[in-house]
């Protein structure tokens, strides 16, 4: 039954290896679409065009697509929970899947780090962000990959809480599609050559 889930991406020709399960964190709504907080989205969605995969089955509070790349079976996933309860969604998910938690790899948004800057990690805490300490409370666990993508500080006195709910600049956003491309290439090298190299060939600032 499982096996009926999946559609074909345009380069796969087989099934093989465990499920992945690749998770972009944001916030639903039309309001929020172009908003710091979901850069994780606009991650997947990129993903998704890169993939063939498309995102727009309703199952375990999130929307999801299934699909195979490079023969990878990948659940891409937008959670539809809020972003401070996105561990509902991505537990009930890991849970319905049965995905090893090394398989497991969520995106999303760092005020800690410079515009576009990657920092792909094994495990960790949340530090601050409310998505990922829903998550690690969710699943019981820190031990579990993540993608971070910076998104700068907010100016002067700007709360957190406001500056991530903004929309991006018109410069920022002019050079998004370039940041979600270089992500999206983090993730596909987490699937195909292991989270380490992934590490390795793109942790760091954002380079145009």
């Amino acid at each position: 039954m499982l096996r009926r889930l999946f559609q074909r991406g345009q380069q796969d020709t087989a099934m093989s290896g465990p499920l992945y399960l690749i998770i972009g964190l944001g916030n639903p709504g039309r309001e929020y679409r172009e908003s710091r907080h979901n850069i994780g989205f606009m991650v997947v969605d990129h993903l998704c065009e890169e993939m063939g995969i498309t995102v727009n089955r309703l199952q375990s509070k999130s929307l999801i697509g299934t699909g195979i790349w490079q023969g990878r079976k990948l659940i891409l996933a937008k959670p539809q929970t809020f972003m401070n309860l996105s561990g509902q969604a991505v537990a009930q998910l890991v849970r319905f899947y049965k995905t090893p938690i090394e398989n497991l790899l969520v995106i999303h948004d760092d005020l800690d780090l410079p515009l576009g800057t990657l920092r792909m990690r094994p495990e960790g805490g949340a530090g601050g962000q409310k998505g990922l300490a829903s998550i690690i409370q969710s699943l019981g666990t820190q031990q579990f990959s993540r993608l971070r993508i910076g998104i700068g500080r907010p100016p002067g006195r700007m709360s957190p809480a406001d500056y991530v709910l903004q929309k991006f600049s018109k410069a920022e956003q002019e050079i998004l599609p370039a940041i979600s491309t270089q992500a999206g290439g983090a993730v596909q090298a987490f699937l195909v050559e292991g989270l380490q190299q992934a590490m390795n060939r793109f942790n760091g600032p954002f380079a145009e």
